[in-house]
């Protein structure tokens, strides 16, 4: 199950799109890693790094978004917070199991579905809004 960013999935603003693309070459490795049985070492440094580089996109998209002063900053700021806390439930679950595959695959999946969603359902509206400045 290869995890790919779309040209479907572009904000339409490079900066942002361009964060969207790693994040998903993350979920890919992660992914990557967990099935083709690598060390639970491997597979907890690509969840921290996800983790740390998400945190750094958030704050960059938000601040972005104060800068064209986007209506729907305090929705954003909620959804990442939401984020943010499911990825760190995730992370746990992955410690506590032991890297189980299994949870590796769960954390990937919801990582990428809620990247989708938020992307074609929230992140595209600010590239819509920042053309009509």
């Amino acid at each position: 199950m290869a995890i790919v960013w779309t040209q479907d999935l572009s904000v339409g603003v490079n900066s942002i799109d361009g964060q969207h693309q790693q994040l998903f070459k993350m979920a890919d490795d992660l992914f990557e890693a967990g099935k083709n049985g690598k060390s639970k070492e491997m597979v907890g440094d690509l969840l921290n790094f996800l983790d740390a580089y998400t945190r750094q996109h958030f704050r960059d998209e938000e601040s972005y978004m104060a800068s064209i002063k986007y209506p729907g900053l305090t929705e954003q700021q909620t959804a990442h917070k939401n984020f943010v806390a499911e990825l760190t439930k995730l992370k746990a679950a992955y410690d506590t199991s032991g890297g189980n595959i299994s949870v590796i695959i769960n954390a990937n999946q919801m990582v990428v579905d809620w990247l989708t969603k938020h992307i074609s359902g929230m992140d595209k509206k600010i590239g819509t809004y920042a053309k009509t400045l």
